[in-house]
């Protein structure tokens, strides 16, 4: 669980992507304490965005439900050796992709390598996602623009799509939303306007695959100390990271890889879909 420290930081900044070992203080990232039940036994999951951060908890935490895992993640290739590591030491496999998600052709072939070394495919979560912060819309590129939703929704549709043919009844896709995508964020334009198509993609799907039997739910957390958050912040905003929520910190991905657990598992999750969790820290929102 989440430390007392971790609601005051030094300010820090890392280059993009971030690595989870320049963290001060390091995430709780990987469900050291967390116990599983055979809740995914025998299952099948790619995570995208899976080499830190939640995208880790998430893996480790399948894993020690039973699932083996296969990540997609961009270049942190250490972070993914490690997430690897701790897959592996709960008994299970672990596939390694790296590739940029913002291209087409690399979401197809994540797919692909993920069923043929996994066996095949049960679980899909949609976790890659990029950010940058803006003072106002007109310093926004369209570069920035079209790369944050070749990122954070493109690849969702891409992937998922890759994905349908080998999911079947019983399969689980989750998203990863945001807080932003609920009610916007006045310095992530694009990145809110990605995380709101995530809801309304989620929604959709799950109108569109409810007779397949497959479901499809989002998890929208509030802010959590993942790597992005340093190497995407400017260092004062690092510093103050988190303070903003009725809690007053920011969670640790341990704390909100649970809510990807209920999603995966029929047992937990077999009457939800179409539903956005949102860990938020003790933020209300209207509706």
């Amino acid at each position: 669980m989440a430390q007392e420290s971790k609601s005051e930081r030094p300010e820090q900044s890392q280059p993009y992507p971030g690595r989870t070992r320049e963290m001060a203080p390091g995430p709780n990232d990987e469900m050291r304490d967390y116990a599983g039940r055979d809740l995914l036994a025998g299952k099948r999951a790619l995570i995208t965005g899976g080499d830190s951060g939640i995208g880790r908890a998430v893996a480790v935490a399948f894993a020690k439900e039973g699932a083996d895992i296969a990540i997609a993640y961009l270049s942190e290739h250490e972070d993914a050796a490690h997430t690897k590591k701790l897959v592996e030491a709960a008994g299970r496999q672990c596939v390694l992709i790296p590739g940029d998600l913002a291209d087409a052709s690399r979401c197809q072939a994540a797919v692909q390598q993920a069923v043929s070394e996994l066996g095949g495919l049960d679980i899909l979560v949609n976790n890659v996602a990029c950010q940058a912060g803006v003072e106002s819309l007109e310093e926004l590129s369209d570069q920035q623009w079209e790369h944050t939703f070749a990122v954070n929704i493109h690849s969702y549709f891409r992937v998922t799509k890759a994905a349908l043919p080998y999911l079947k009844a019983g399969s689980a896709i989750i998203n990863t939303s945001s807080i932003n995508g609920l009610r916007g964020n006045k310095s992530l334009i694009d990145y809110a306007a990605t995380k709101g198509a995530i809801n309304a993609f989620t929604y959709s799907m799950a109108q569109n695959l409810v007779d397949r039997g497959i479901r499809i739910n989002a998890v929208a957390p509030g802010p959590v100390w993942t790597p992005l958050i340093p190497a995407t912040l400017p260092p004062e905003k690092v510093a103050m990271f988190g303070q903003q929520v009725p809690m007053r910190r920011a969670a640790d991905p341990d704390e909100i890889a649970p809510s990807y657990v209920f999603f995966a598992s029929e047992k937990l999750s077999s009457y939800y879909t179409g539903e956005v969790l949102a860990p938020i820290g003790g933020e209300t929102l209207p509706g």
